[in-house]
């Protein structure tokens, strides 16, 4: 249980890195921020970069939970930042994709 708590952690830290950095760089580049805010979301994407490798699962099943996560994360994001509302399609899909993600990341295997 320990192992899947820490694994939810860093997806959600992840998360946050990739979402923050690159809606810093969406505010420099499409309303008129300054340069700085672009070099703080590059800064926060590498970061997303290297929380990525904290998770002890193989590339395909992290980065495809990843995925998933974000969707819900992106849209967490939107409605806490941007004011922007989800519709009942919106958290369908969040919920489908997350309910897959968690098939393909926590789902008891066979050792070989």
């Amino acid at each position: 249980m320990i192992a899947i708590a820490k694994s939810i952690s860093i997806f959600l830290l992840a998360g946050i890195c990739e979402i923050g950095g690159g809606y810093l760089i969406w505010l420099w580049l499409k309303e008129g921020k300054p340069v700085w805010y672009g070099i703080l979301g590059g800064l926060i994407l590498a970061l997303y970069g290297v929380v990525a490798t904290l998770q002890t699962a193989n590339f395909a099943r992290v980065y495809a939970t990843y995925g998933g996560v974000f969707i819900v994360l992106s849209l967490i994001w939107a409605y806490r930042v941007d004011n922007f509302i989800p519709d009942k399609y919106d958290i369908i899909g969040a919920l489908v994709a997350l309910i897959g993600v968690c098939i393909i990341f926590y789902a008891p295997r066979q050792l070989n």
